[in-house]
């Protein structure tokens, strides 16, 4: 087995593993005061990001088979939906290959025409923000407010370095969002073609109203998890290229400095 290989079953073990723990743990789930947002799906995009679809699809099938075997070990009232594998586990693998995709089609494009698109998403992300900070102090939320402002201040960061440097943010912000919006979607979607109707009764509301519920959670719930992993996945992928970088730097030194 060669290195490349054997790398890959490494990152997808250790970032699966990671998956795991969050869905385990109420680390998966970050307190936003109006909201929670889950972080499960973004080891998946990190690892389709930095290593191929491959990587990616098979932490998206550990996630997925971490959510069905937790609908069954520990099940509230919706958890029915999950016992079906293409709700708990295909929209999970195809996470990381829709993140993958996403990335590989942008990373290579025009940077002025991407980071002027990268102007118009961050101060949206910074309102949204910045309203969620409002609701928390408001409410007297202390740590959903301290949390909030952690990630707030990491995307006025990102906004700020986007538009001094020259590199392009906006492949890595596209596919992350685009692959948390997967997950959401097709879930989502996949319980109202599937179960609308005893989805809707276990909720306690009535089935004329699935559509509008089901769109409210998404909205609720979908958007913010995408900015949120934006935000996250951004600052992991950036740090793990940096610390590539200056690894392959050093060792061309080191080379250099033995072959003189």
């Amino acid at each position: 087995m060669n290195n490349s290989k054997t790398k890959k079953i490494v990152v997808s073990s250790m970032l699966g593993a990671i998956t795991v723990i969050l869905g385990l743990t109420p680390l998966g789930f970050i307190p936003l005061g109006i909201i929670n947002a889950t972080t499960m799906h973004i080891p998946v995009i990190v690892g389709a990001i930095l290593e191929g679809p491959v990587v990616g699809a098979s932490i998206g099938l550990i996630f997925g088979l971490s959510s069905f075997i937790k609908a069954f070990m520990s099940p509230t009232p919706i958890s029915f939906v999950f016992y079906n594998p293409l709700i708990s586990i295909l929209p999970r693998v195809l996470i990381g290959i829709v993140s993958y995709y996403v990335y590989a089609a942008l990373v290579d494009k025009d940077k002025k025409l991407l980071k002027i698109i990268s102007y118009i998403l961050y101060p949206i992300f910074i309102i949204f923000l910045s309203y969620l900070l409002y609701q928390n102090i408001v409410s007297a939320h202390i740590f959903n407010a301290v949390l909030t402002t952690i990630f707030l201040i990491t995307s006025i960061i990102l906004a700020y370095i986007t538009y001094k440097s020259d590199y392009n943010n906006f492949a890595i912000t596209a596919s992350a969002f685009i692959g948390s919006m997967t997950n959401t979607v097709l879930v989502l979607g996949g319980i109202y073609l599937m179960y609308a109707q005893p989805y809707m009764e276990k909720i306690g509301k009535p089935i004329e109203q699935a559509k509008s519920a089901i769109l409210g959670v998404s909205i609720t719930s979908g958007l913010p998890e995408a900015v949120i992993c934006v935000l996250i996945t951004t600052v992991v992928v950036n740090s793990v290229s940096k610390i590539k970088m200056d690894s392959a730097i050093y060792n061309e030194k080191k080379i250099k400095t033995i072959t003189n």
